[in-house]
């Protein structure tokens, strides 16, 4: 062909082969999704389970045991600096080795944990066991919320990442109920919180079979393992052929160190905006969750272990719940960080209120009423969003490392809260309590600012937002 005959030839149209990225980001939500959603979803319930039933355990144990409120905070709060601990160390794990194998082993650290708590035969023991179940509790965040995230599409990432998190809904109804069960079952307390316990190892258990099926992360096996070939085919096989990979381009594979990451100012705000956020909402979330039967106590001074756990539950059912569906059918179109900000705004004006009037920390209606309305907005706001935006605005090499600082921060402010709410409220009463609350809802929205917004954005091939 001469140079005549090339200059007058007809341009190549030929659309460009997209990579496993562009797939995954334009793919229709179908029972894929929903597949991953519920293997995922089935471990964060179990998180729940086991972190919020120990508010009713420790009431048990406390009484069985003759326990000072120091070593009670310690039963309460043992698994959430164990969480601490899982979430930073295997956060980072598992973008070195991978998603998958990860995911399997705090299953099986759960396991263990569970078990172990339900048989220990003093507090030591029973403080060791629960820090040893927190271990998978917090491995399990990072890992469910990026796996869930990094299978996503664009158009209902925060969707599909929130149906995850909201499984944590589940586990604090089953929680209750379980405990009203047994409790009313005439049991004796001494096998009730033990049993309350091991109950946490059952769901896990499922899960190990359920995630041994899944495939490692497309985008984690494409861009940071260079093996796009091998992503596809397994995502082709994961999806039963519903997302098409019969030709995939290869990743651009643009890495970052450990070190690049800390000495990053981008990466240093991204940290200090979802951790931060993190930290002030599960201060505020843990230490009034974990300590509501003691909140009830001043409240309804007369009241039962059994009415307060009716309470918790009303409080969970008529508040929360709806909090948790809304947040999931609205989030992609209100916003990731819009909702954050809202949430925050909503739950500091509920605490400013109680904190406020003295009269509504001493009728239990309207007491529930307002505490209720900031569970609502607890769940339709920074419970959900501050799980969400850290699987989203990290790069992908780094992206379960930054989940799990995020996370870890956010559970050292709820180790932080499960200690210095019962002494603010010894020391300061109920209002005094909810005045710390308020500033640290208001500082939650403030740190807010630092996070992009994310919502129907793609993960590009450094998972940066955009």
């Amino acid at each position: 062909m001469s140079f005549a005959q090339q200059s007058v030839s007809e341009p190549n149209f030929e659309p460009a082969v997209p990579t496993i990225g562009q797939l995954l980001d334009n793919a229709p939500t179908s029972r894929f999704h929903r597949r991953a959603v519920v293997i995922s979803g089935m471990g964060f319930f179990t998180d729940a389970y086991d972190l919020f039933v120990i508010g009713t355990v420790a009431a048990l144990v406390q009484t069985q045991w003759s326990l000072s409120t120091t070593m009670t905070s310690w039963v309460t709060g043992a698994a959430i600096l164990g969480a601490f601990v899982g979430a930073m160390s295997f956060g980072r794990l598992a973008d070195v080795v991978g998603r998958k194998s990860v995911y399997t082993a705090v299953a099986v650290i759960m396991i263990v944990g569970a078990v172990a708590s339900s048989l220990a035969p003093n507090v030591v023991v029973l403080i060791v066991a629960r820090f040893v179940l927190g271990l998978g509790i917090g491995g399990d965040y990072p890992v469910s919320a990026v796996l869930m995230s990094e299978y996503s599409n664009r158009a209902d990432r925060g969707r599909l990442v929130g149906l995850v998190f909201s499984m944590q809904a589940l586990g604090l109804i089953v929680g209750p109920l379980v405990g009203l069960a047994l409790l009313s079952s005439g049991i004796a307390t001494t096998l009730t919180w033990r049993l309350l316990l091991v109950i946490g190892a059952v769901p896990a258990a499922a899960v190990i079979y359920l995630r041994a099926r899944m495939p490692e992360s497309p985008r984690f096996q494409a861009h940071v393992k260079g093996s796009s070939a091998k992503a596809a085919a397994e995502l082709h096989r994961f999806s039963d052929g519903i997302i098409d990979v019969t030709s995939v381009a290869p990743a651009t594979r643009t890495l970052m160190s450990i070190r690049q990451f800390f000495t990053s100012r981008a990466m240093w705000r991204l940290v200090l905006g979802t951790a931060g956020s993190w930290f002030l909402f599960d201060y505020a979330y843990y230490g009034n969750t974990l300590s509501l039967p003691s909140i009830l106590s001043e409240v309804s001074p007369n009241a039962t272990l059994e009415g307060k756990m009716v309470l918790s539950l009303v409080l969970f059912l008529v508040f929360a719940v709806p909090g948790y569906v809304l947040a999931v059918a609205r989030i992609d179109r209100i916003g990731h960080r819009r909702l954050q900000w809202v949430g925050f705004l909503i739950i500091a004006a509920c605490f400013g209120a109680l904190a406020a009037v003295p009269s509504l920390t001493t009728m239990v209606g309207p007491f529930i009423a307002i505490f209720g309305i900031s569970y609502f907005f607890t769940e339709f706001g920074p419970n959900t969003t501050t799980f969400v935006l850290p699987s989203e605005v990290f790069p992908v090499e780094m992206r379960t490392t930054g989940h799990g600082i995020a996370a870890g921060i956010g559970k050292l402010g709820a180790f932080v809260g499960v200690f210095l709410v019962p002494r603010l409220e010894a020391s300061f009463g109920l209002r005094g309590m909810l005045v710390v609350a308020t500033a640290a809802a208001l500082a939650g929205l403030a740190t807010t600012a630092l996070v992009p917004e994310a919502s129907r954005r793609a993960l590009d091939h450094d998972g940066a937002p955009h």
